[in-house]
């Protein structure tokens, strides 16, 4: 790496949001967001369509990866399923009779904690429940999570009869060092059985989820941990930054010494490598932090600027509107942002009671509404096109990111240089009000390389 290109991951490797949402979590006013406020945001008069996304998050995991940043309940005991799925659908349930429009949903994912926790049996009880009175002539795109060490044929094959095409294998490294240090133990020969599995089985899109700047990673493990994924050739991959916010997870993240982690350019240094042996094999970089090949659909919708983000990450499909059921699950309807109650039993205990399980979200203002296209736009295409005003009250905020050559000006459209995209979080930073107004961020994001 050039001298130069580490003096600018030193100077930019600051706290700053991911930016899956604007305005960001800890910038969320309403607090007590009551449901009927909440519900109040679909009935927008620009909110004519009745497209969703749903995302169920199903929170329990048999044990604790301490590297996790995720909302999740550790147990063995595999007889929560059962009253979990029922109050997920008595969720749906009340949903489809509050909302102003029916729904037509065009995506679910199943995320968690660990999905394949649950028996397969459960989770088709699941899909079908929410899929019951859909539209039939409306093809809903499924994907779940899923841990190699516990996803079983049965899962696979029933998933599969339920409609399910997509498939994300959390991996995260192969080092037995990293994961001794992170408490995800899973040999490749586990992760090879469950992928080609499912390629038999006809599941046209498998991603593996890897992570880079883990404790104790070196260049060596993570050249080893991409050779491997290339052996399978996943039509996607994830490789993300280890987000390190022990202050906001807890316990969980300080399982490790701090000094094990690698950092600034160490930790850029290992996401480069993995880079380029990727465009070696044939990926091309999508948004931030993600690979496809070019028949995947994420491929497609770069290339005809149909990507999308949102809470579920990149997504193909441009619904505006995203549904999050069960436990500290997000919904968005892009005119408001709630979050549902983040301890199991505050879920299920205002589910039965009738309740939807609000307990905090953010009602968008006009500005923010602007605001929020634009870091969509900088995230899923690396460019935005802004009004006069608008260019004129982020120029100055953009100017050492000019002058550094991270972003380019040229009339209204502002981009973001091809050596520049290390820094997409800090170019959408200086368009975020919240942030700019805030003296005090630190520490409420992990840094942003």
């Amino acid at each position: 790496m050039l001298e130069s290109a580490k003096q600018l991951i030193r100077k930019y490797n600051v706290p700053g949001p991911r930016y899956t949402s604007y305005p960001t979590v800890p910038y969320w006013k309403n607090d007590t967001l009551s449901p009927s406020e909440w519900l109040k945001s679909f009935h927008n008069e620009d909110s004519k369509s009745s497209d969703i996304s749903v995302y169920i998050h199903l929170p329990y995991c048999e044990s604790l990866c301490t590297f996790c940043g995720c909302h999740k309940r550790i147990t063995k005991n595999h007889a929560v399923e059962t009253p979990y799925i029922d109050a997920v659908l008595k969720e749906w349930s009340m949903y489809k009779n509050y909302l102003p429009f029916t729904p037509n949903i065009s995506e679910i994912h199943l995320g968690g904690g660990t999905p394949t926790f649950f028996k397969p049996s459960e989770l088709k009880r699941l899909v079908e429940g929410i899929l019951r009175n859909q539209d039939t002539d409306f093809s809903p795109q499924l994907s779940f999570e899923a841990h190699p060490n516990n996803t079983t044929d049965e899962h696979l094959n029933t998933l599969y009869r339920a409609g399910f095409r997509r498939l994300s294998l959390g991996i995260q490294e192969y080092s037995p060092s990293v994961q001794k240090a992170i408490n995800r133990i899973q040999s490749f020969k586990q992760v090879k059985s469950v992928h080609e599995k499912a390629k038999e089985i006809g599941y046209t899109s498998i991603s593996h989820d890897l992570v880079y700047g883990l404790p104790k990673q070196t260049l060596a493990d993570v050249i080893d941990t991409i050779d491997k994924t290339i052996l399978l050739m996943p039509d996607r991959i994830a490789l993300y930054s280890y987000a390190h916010v022990p202050w906001i997870k807890g316990v969980g993240q300080r399982g490790f010494d701090e000094d094990d982690l690698p950092k600034d350019e160490v930790k850029r240094a290992l996401y480069e490598a993995a880079r380029e042996r990727l465009f070696d094999a044939g990926y091309k970089e999508i948004g931030m932090d993600h690979f496809a090949l070019e028949h995947d659909e994420l491929y497609h919708a770069l290339s005809t600027k149909t990507l999308h983000r949102n809470f579920m990450g990149y997504s193909t499909k441009t619904s505006k509107k995203m549904i999050g059921l069960g436990m500290s699950a997000i919904s968005d309807s892009w005119y408001g942002f709630a979050q549902n109650d983040k301890s199991v039993e505050g879920y299920l205990q205002k589910i039965n009671d009738g309740i939807l399980p609000i307990f905090r979200g953010h009602l968008l203002s006009d500005k923010d509404l602007i605001i929020r296209q634009h870091i969509l736009d900088i995230m899923c295409h690396f460019e935005t096109v802004c009004s006069d005003e608008m260019l004129a009250s982020v120029k100055d905020r953009l100017s050492e990111l000019i002058e550094d050559k991270i972003v380019k000006i040229e009339g209204n459209k502002i981009h973001i240089s091809d050596d520049g995209l290390p820094f997409v979080r800090n170019c959408c930073m200086a368009f975020d009000e919240y942030l700019f107004h805030d003296k005090g961020m630190v520490p409420k994001f992990s840094m942003t390389i």
